[in-house]
Parts: structure tokens; sequence; C-alpha cells
């Protein structure tokens, strides 16, 4: 399989967030008390050095705050917990996020009524308000979490590379449907395990990890094209499952910094996942669609063009991993 190129049609799409691999979104939570009254539960990620995204809520007119908001920091998140009352409920009303049509991050609201009816809505730049619904949908919040695993894995660069890397080793279809299978597998194991706390694993290292992973796979590929062979090279398969258990940290992370309570973890991580599965999927076979064309085309490319895809993979992957390395041991913050 000839994919050289790509690898440049995806670093020029994809550049400009080549940072943006943590997708932080912010977290809204509104659990009804009494007929008017709520507990409102505000978490926004941090910046460092005790600074945070300049999101604020707006809730409708005729909502008053009982008392001032309690305000914590941890784990680079500022939280805020105040209660809240609303005259004839929140039922009908226009929530708005502050600030975020400036940001690049989303925000997960979730509305509990007191029969215990759900509202979970994901709001964005382009779209930073609702209205609180009469009667929740359980299918608008089902298509939350998928859009939710969807936007993590499109907009984590880091993940897409690495993906990019397997497909430019595998040599055949049977070989790529195992070491896309073994990848979700892996990922999909630790994603259960540290979203329903089972295991953690440490933001700043985990991304130095994930970085490496790429790093790795740099080389691989140049053996690829000096017909050369290698262990990732005869089984990428094993290469994708146990570099598969990092990246599956790193989607946990997406998910659990949304801070959702633990009624709702378990059918947020299937959906998240599938969501992940869903994008991982599109990109593969955007990749291989991408490919086809070129040999339809019969495009030719001179050989300093077929050796550059594993040098790219490797030189962002020894970046990213100085990079977070330098911001694990406090160089950089």
């Amino acid at each position: 399989m000839k994919l050289a190129i790509l690898i440049f049609v995806l670093f020029a799409t994809f550049a400009t967030s080549a940072f943006a691999h943590e997708v932080r979104p912010a977290y809204l939570e509104l659990r009804q008390t009494g007929p008017e009254t709520y507990d409102a539960l505000w978490k926004v990620p941090g910046l460092g050095q005790d600074l945070r995204l300049g999101l604020y809520v707006e809730l409708p007119v005729g909502c008053t705050n009982v008392t001032e908001p309690r305000a914590s920091a941890i784990n680079n998140a500022f939280t805020e917990r105040w209660p809240v009352e609303c005259a004839g409920g929140l039922g009908g009303g226009r929530i708005h996020i502050a600030g975020l049509s400036a940001t690049m991050t989303d925000v997960l609201v979730r509305l509990e009524r007191l029969d215990g009816a759900t509202q979970v809505t994901r709001l964005t730049p382009s779209n930073p308000s609702f209205v609180v619904e009469a009667m929740p949908s359980r299918w608008r919040m089902a298509a939350t979490y998928l859009r939710l695993g969807t936007d993590h894995i499109l907009r984590g660069v880091d993940h897409l590379l690495f993906v990019l890397g397997l497909l430019l080793i595998v040599g055949n279809r049977w070989t790529l449907f195992k070491t896309i299978t073994a990848f979700t597998a892996a990922h999909s194991i630790t994603l259960a395990a540290a979203t329903l706390g089972y295991a953690s694993a440490p933001l700043p290292p985990l991304n130095a990890a994930i970085a490496l992973s790429i790093l790795f796979l740099g080389p691989e590929i140049v053996r690829v094209r000096r017909d050369e062979t290698s262990l990732t090279i005869r089984y990428p398969w094993l290469v994708a499952f146990a570099f598969g258990l990092l990246h599956g940290f790193g989607f946990a992370s997406g998910l659990k910094a949304t801070g959702l309570p633990q009624t709702d973890i378990a059918w947020a991580l299937l959906l998240f996942n599938v969501g992940v599965e869903i994008g991982q999927l599109f990109f593969v076979f955007l990749i291989l669609a991408i490919a086809r064309s070129f040999r339809t085309l019969e495009i030719r490319w001179p050989r300093w063009a077929l050796a550059l895809p594993g040098y790219t993979v490797g030189t962002l992957g020894a970046y990213w991993t100085i990079e977070r390395t330098a911001i694990l041991l406090g160089f950089i913050r």
C-alpha cells in the first residue's frame, strides 16, 4: 500500500491544531432539588499557574444564586458549586456560556430533574447556548456522547498520526483488519478501566508516552520502504495492541474531564467509545479511499517523496516527545 504523499495532506490539514490533542470540555451540571431550586456544578479547564479559561455561566432571567459559588482547584481544573433558585423552573429558559465563542473548547451540560429525567447537551464555540427542554430526549443525550467521542478522535492529531503510521506499515487487508481490531480492543480496555476508576495514568507522562509511540513508528515505516523486517512489521497488531492501551488512557481523559456523575458513567462510556470508533473508522476509510484514488490515477511519486512519510512521522513524534517530556519535567509550563 503506497500512502506516501498522504502524510503531507494530513499534516497540512491538522497542523493548525497540532497542540490541541487534549480535548478537555468544560462541564456544567444542574441538579434539581425542588420545584424551583437547583444545585449547580461548574468545571472549567485550567491553563496552569492558577489561570483558567474565561468561561462563565449565564442562567435564564429569573434565576438567582442563593449563595456565592464555592470555588476549588484540583488536577488543573477549576470547580464552582452553588445553589440556584429559578422562578418557575428552568423549563423553556435559555442557558448561555459567556466567552465560549472565543475558545476552541466545548461545554457539556447535564440537567437532572426531580423525576430523574436527564437532558445532556453539548455546546460549542459556534453554538454557545441552548434552550432547556420541557421533556428531554434520551436520543439527544446519546447523540451528544457519540459526537463527543467522534470529535475527540478526529481532533486528536497524535492519535490519528499513530493510526496513519500503522496503515503505512500494514501490507494487506487481513493484517489491517487485525491491526485496527487490536488497537480498538486495547484502547477500549483502558478507556473503560480508567473511566470506571479501576486504573489511572497521570496526564503529563501519558502524553509523553503517546508521543513516544508515534516516534517508535517512524523508523518502522522507513524499514518497510527498504524492504527490511522487524517484529513490528511482521506483527503490527501486537504493537497496535500494546500502544493502544496507552491511547485508551488518552481517550479516557477526554471523557473523565467532563466530571460526569457515576449514574451516567457506564452509559456515557459506551456511547463515547462508539463515537471514537466511528471517528477512527472514518479516518481509516478516508485514507484507504485516497490511496485507491492515487493508484487509479497512476500517480508516480519521486523516490524522495516516498521516503518522507516515515521521517515525517518520526520527526513529529520526536518533537512531541521532547516537548511533552519538557512539560513533564517542568521546563515548559
